[in-house]
């Protein structure tokens, strides 16, 4: 299981906050393989988060038991698909070792309870027999990570055949869709495998794959971008480089990675010739009769070796003997990957008969050359005494440099556009301002259309800044007028087609077209007729000035008459106010003789009016008469 603390407390529940948190396990098998998703989704859902100190997980403990506990997990005899979802990097062999674990994984099936019970004993199991366990039991594996593990997870995609990486989201809602993308990739490849080779055997592939493709070495197991109804070939030859102990009859079996369906191979030796039916035996070619001469060589007595039998196998090297075994200026004998017997190497065999040690001194070998991609020679060629000799297109110490250009080439047939050179398959932009796949970007650039606006100005309209040296700077494109901006050609026409829309030196509109045709020749369309605005109507705008000005007059008399309105219906309104208030002093004054009527001003002043015949009554405002 991943680190986890020891502390009492924190077995129970292992997070440092008050969420609670079940306590620390490598892999619970929840539910077996059903179709009841409802049931599925209530499980998934009560699920409790546990907690480690470290960051990887213990996901290979998991992986290793799904792939072995068939019976457990509830496997049946279809493809299997394993998705592996994590956020997290994992713990492998070895990693054990630190916490006192030093027992390799055995690969078998320890659930008990639906609980892996030997996280405490066993070391986590390495790749290497992860692959061997989930390709025993036709197991493909979908890596369903976010964003942060994805280079991780891709690099173990390369050495675990038949597996897919896939980017899931923060709240994992692509799950279901990242599903169907993988299965779809994995099913549009077909990768062969064979069981163990017995020993002295190889076994080389050849593909005939899809569109004429070939493929060689590592290359000839597999055949990718297969569809529904596809039908592809392999090519499989065996070589015996040697009899086996017994005369005893071997089996190869041979089958498709993720399929449970398999061709098995009946190897049966043939170890005589016929040549050897004539052979001498005991034949003084043979250094004295130590041997049998047949087919041109000699076949050496049991303890004797050598080209001639001329050594036994019990003879002590001696200093000269071993002289003959080691390089010049070198102290190692026969590169100490071989043993020095009667004067010649003989060199070391290795577990994997695939892997050879070669040469008069043992000092080359077919296993030490570069790697790409984890293959030796990048699966493009073959190791030779550690140099790698590479496939037809195909260069570099790892092979891994393609010297097909295709990838390389522009929608406009030129290799990177012109503005770099193609490098194992990459273009390799000469000027830094590009990028791209074909150096097609350039980021500080100006564009096509501002960047030929000027010469495309000088050669349709004869006029612009370089007007005067247009035939001479302006004369790389061939020109064509059109009438109309429909007459200029539309996408799919034209290679490289690009439309523009410039301003000329009078603030004309004028439309073109450029593009650049397979045999890099530049085409410039043109609308002959510039789009230029229209000068302005004089009587129009004089007409709309006066008619504003005089709205504007009448709108400002007519606010001066409202204010004027409100400001004398204010000052009567306070006249009568004053008038209500004010208290008036009059005196009437009757005179019998006379007829004399007197009035009073508000001002007191009394003012007497005669009035002969009658009598007068003043009453003042303030209601007072007097008489």
């Amino acid at each position: 299981m991943p680190y986890i603390s020891t502390t009492p407390a924190k077995l129970l529940n292992p997070c440092t906050t008050d969420q609670n948190c079940t306590s620390p396990f490598s892999y619970k098998n929840v539910l077996s393989l059903t179709s009841n998703g409802n049931l599925f989704n209530e499980l998934v859902g009560k699920q409790q988060i546990s907690g480690n100190l470290d960051s990887p997980e213990g996901g290979f403990d998991a992986i290793m038991q799904v792939a072995v506990c068939g019976d457990h997990i509830g496997w049946r005899n279809v493809t299997r698909l394993l998705v592996f979802s994590t956020d997290a990097g994992f713990h492998f062999a070895g990693d054990g070792k630190l916490g006192g674990i030093v027992l390799p994984n055995d690969g078998k099936c320890h659930m008990q309870d639906n609980m892996y019970t030997m996280s405490h004993y066993y070391d986590y199991p390495s790749i290497a027999h992860l692959v061997q366990k989930l390709s025993e039991n036709n197991i493909q594996t979908i890596f369903a990570v976010t964003v942060e593990f994805q280079a991780v997870y891709k690099e173990l995609k390369n050495l675990i055949p038949k597996s897919a990486v896939g980017t899931l989201s923060s709240n994992s809602s692509n799950v279901i869709q990242l599903i169907i993308d993988s299965y779809n990739s994995l099913s549009s490849e077909l990768i062969l495998e064979n069981s163990k080779l017995p020993e002295g055997v190889t076994i080389n592939y050849k593909s005939f794959c899809k569109n004429g493709v070939i493929g060689t070495g590592e290359n000839g197991r597999k055949c990718s971008n297969i569809s529904l109804g596809d039908q592809v070939e392999f090519e499989i030859s065996v070589t015996a480089h040697k009899c086996p102990k017994k005369d005893q009859t071997e089996s190869i079996k041979i089958k498709p990675l993720g399929f449970t369906e398999e061709v098995e191979i009946l190897l049966k030796f043939i170890c005589e010739c016929d040549c050897q039916e004539s052979g001498t035996p005991d034949s003084p070619e043979c250094h004295f009769g130590n041997g049998t001469f047949e087919c041109g060589a000699c076949r050496c007595n049991e303890g004797r070796i050598g080209k001639q039998c001329e050594c036994s196998t019990e003879q002590v090297s001696s200093e000269d003997m071993d002289a003959q075994c080691r390089k010049e200026n070198s102290s190692e004998i026969c590169s100490n990957n071989g043993d020095c017997i009667c004067g010649q190497c003989v060199c070391k065999k290795r577990e994997n008969p695939n892997e050879v040690y070669s040469g008069k001194y043992c000092d080359c070998d077919n296993f030490n050359c570069d790697r790409s991609n984890g293959l030796i020679c990048g699966g493009n060629g073959v190791c030779k005494c550690r140099v790698c000799e590479c496939f037809p297109n195909y260069s570099g110490s790892a092979c891994d440099c393609s010297e097909d250009k295709s990838s390389c080439m522009a929608s406009n047939g030129q290799l990177c556009n012109g503005r770099g050179t193609c490098e194992c398959g990459r273009c390799k932009c000469t000027d830094p301002k590009f990028q791209g796949q074909t150096c097609e970007m350039c980021q500080t650039c100006v564009g096509v259309c501002a960047e030929h606006k000027e010469c495309v100005q000088c050669r349709a309209f004869h006029k612009g800044e370089k007007q005067e040296g247009c035939d001479t700077q302006c004369a790389h494109f061939n020109l064509t007028m059109v009438d109309s901006r429909d007459k200029l050609p539309q996408p799919g026409q034209e290679d490289a087609l690009t439309h523009c829309k410039e301003k000329d030196v009078d603030d004309c509109w004028f439309y073109y077209t450029y593009s650049v045709n397979s045999n890099s020749e530049v085409n410039v369309h043109v609308v002959k007729d510039p789009e230029c605005p229209s000068g302005p109507e004089i009587v129009p705008i004089v007409a709309g000035v006066v008619a504003g000005i005089v709205l504007i007059g009448l709108a400002l008399l007519l606010i001066w008459k409202l204010l004027m309105i409100i400001h004398d219906r204010r000052e009567f309104a306070k006249f009568e106010k004053e008038k209500m208030n004010a208290k008036w002093d009059a005196v009437s004054i009757f005179a019998m003789t006379g007829m004399v009527g007197c009035y009073c001003t508000a001002l007191l002043d009394i003012t007497c009016q005669q009035f002969p015949g009658h009598t007068v009554m003043v009453y003042p405002t303030n209601k007072y008469s007097f008489f």
